[in-house]
């Protein structure tokens, strides 16, 4: 199946975007409900999360994208592996995590990762980029005791503001002083290995919900 083509950049902000979804029966959605959950913000294709659902089979993987074109692709390429502990959901997650994270099982929300975000370099744009006060406050209410945040971008700035806002908010401690040297996730991203293979720098930071 060919990659469909869509627009790199929608506006979070636009009024189509701002009716927050009517969250799934999780039963229906996962083989096993209640394994330990992988939530990936912006997560594009969803190539990433197709095939950590394949090697890692007692996870599940949810994977949040404002660009319905490709949550549609994911979720075809996901039925034709047969994968029941994945999903892609179309949806604006700063309006949509909460009543996403409030209906899923308690205590599965273990881990979270936000790899390589719209940057919206503009000043007056910056209020698109999805990491915001509220999403930071809406992940630290659901993620579980040791959950483990994964922030990673190849814009410096755009990796800062996140552990800014990670960093000042209290139920997170961020894991080391430095820039993560490796990724700690069992496979990277289409667009990190695409970054790596350039010789250009990936920024990665670790929290881990306290």
């Amino acid at each position: 199946m060919g990659r469909v083509r869509v627009r790199e950049h929608v506006n979070p902000l636009a009024q189509k975007y701002q009716v927050p979804i009517d969250p799934p029966d999780w039963t229906k959605i996962y083989a096993k409900v209640h394994q330990p959950l992988h939530l990936d913000l912006g997560c594009g294709r969803g190539r990433l999360l197709w095939n950590l659902a394949q090697i890692e089979p007692s996870w599940n993987y949810l994977g949040l994208e404002i660009r319905e074109p490709l949550v549609d692709e994911a979720n075809q390429w996901r039925d034709e592996q047969g994968l029941t502990n994945l999903h892609y959901l179309f949806c604006n997650a700063n309006n949509s995590l909460k009543p996403i994270l409030d209906t899923l099982p308690a205590g599965i929300f273990q881990r979270v990762s936000i790899q390589f975000p719209d940057p919206w370099f503009k000043r007056r744009h910056q209020r698109r980029r999805i990491v915001q006060p509220e999403l930071v406050a809406e992940i630290a209410d659901y993620l579980t005791l040791g959950g483990e945040v994964f922030i990673q971008s190849d814009v410096k700035e755009v990796v800062e503001q996140m552990c800014d806002l990670f960093s000042e908010h209290s139920a997170f401690q961020r894991l080391g002083k430095d820039w993560l040297s490796e990724n700690p996730l069992p496979l990277p991203s289409e667009r990190e290995r695409s970054t790596i293979s350039r010789g250009e720098p990936v920024y990665r930071i670790l929290f881990e919900r306290c």
